[in-house]
């Protein structure tokens, strides 16, 4: 079944009629492809008494360096918690004495990961993201991508999910960790589907990230979802969470037009992401127009653009045309600029 005719039901053209989408989608084609960068989320740091540092303002204070020689495993878990707390703390404001800081340092911090208590792994996934502001580090960090995902992966706890995947999202993922992706892209996908709203943000940007890497790409469409993963795009839930997912959606239709990716023959199982969004069966033109009418224009927006995105997807994969050909036949037939033009971008009459 063609996309285009996925969005041509009834139930679609009552859904979004009028110049109301027409609106949208001539916004959206103005606005351009252009998506918001990625801001990272505040973090809370609780006050911490340091004895030795009154100012954090002070030059060459000693205050992380004296975390730092003071943290280590013998430590009752309390005062590593508030230790790593504290180093966080001093990265975030003390530049000069991060800078300074080596690399056994870093790897001190990240062998708190292994602790057994969670409230210290996560403490420790903080720390690590703070370091990662500082440019001399961010490349070694990639080395603890492996024992990252493994924290997340094997841990299901919101708050570790979401300092994990934070982290990740501040990274660039290294080639040598794909093989371990394939192992835990299900895992990964489980977040997406039970996590808190806040660890589905983190995973969908993680994901996101990862559609773009052509080795990973079929990975993550065949990668199995509950069957009621389309609930999703429900317009009640939060409108970054929608967001993040349809920016995820538009990058796997871009993914599924690449050249390389459409020269392989490609087998997908029944409840793979890719049947629940493309195949024949699919409810996810449905779920898209719901998103059309969402009240955040953000949400709105890229609702449009995926829309506009399968429909010339569409057209490029069944008559293997040059896209700019295909929008514009797609534009004169759905007669935009018209002041009399219908609903034509979700259906044809």
């Amino acid at each position: 079944m063609k996309y285009l005719e996925l969005v041509t039901t009834k139930n679609m053209v009552t859904a979004a009629t009028g110049a109301g989408v027409m609106f949208l989608l001539a916004k959206t084609i103005l606005a351009g492809l252009k998506s918001p960068r990625y801001k990272p989320e505040p973090i809370p740091l609780a006050r911490l008494a340091l004895d030795h540092h009154e100012s954090t303002q002070a030059k060459d204070s000693g205050a992380l360096q004296g975390l730092l020689h003071s943290l280590n495993r013998k430590l009752d878990d309390y005062s590593k918690n508030m230790i790593l707390h504290g180093i966080t703390r001093c990265v975030y404001l003390l530049e000069t004495e991060a800078a300074a800081c080596t690399y056994e340092d870093i790897k001190l911090v990240a062998s708190f990961m292994d602790d057994p208590d969670m409230g210290i792994k996560i403490q420790a996934l903080h720390a690590l993201k703070a370091f990662t502001g500082v440019w001399k580090f961010k490349n070694r960090i990639q080395e603890f991508v492996p024992k990252i995902l493994e924290v997340i992966t094997n841990n299901w706890d919101n708050d570790v999910h979401i300092a994990g995947l934070r982290l990740l999202n501040g990274l660039q993922v290294p080639d040598n960790v794909h093989a371990l992706l394939k192992k835990l892209m299900s895992s990964l996908m489980e977040i997406l589907q039970m996590g808190s709203a806040l660890a589905q943000v983190q995973v969908l940007k993680f994901l996101t990230m990862l559609v773009q890497k052509e080795v990973l790409l079929y990975d993550i469409m065949n990668c199995q979802v509950h069957p009621d993963f389309l609930n999703l795009f429900q317009p009640s839930r939060p409108g970054n969470l929608l967001y993040e997912l349809l920016v995820f959606v538009e990058q796997l239709t871009e993914g599924r037009l690449a050249p390389q990716y459409q020269l392989t023959y490609q087998q997908y199982n029944e409840l793979s992401l890719h049947e629940v969004l493309f195949g024949n069966d699919s409810r996810i033109a449905d779920h898209l127009l719901s998103l059309v009418i969402h009240p955040e224009e953000e949400v709105q927006i890229q609702a449009c653009r995926v829309i506009l995105k399968l429909q010339l997807e569409d057209r490029e994969i069944s008559s293997n045309q040059n896209p700019d050909a295909a929008f514009g036949s797609f534009l004169a037939e759905s007669n935009i600029g018209s002041p009399l033009a219908s609903s034509t971008i979700i259906s044809k009459h």
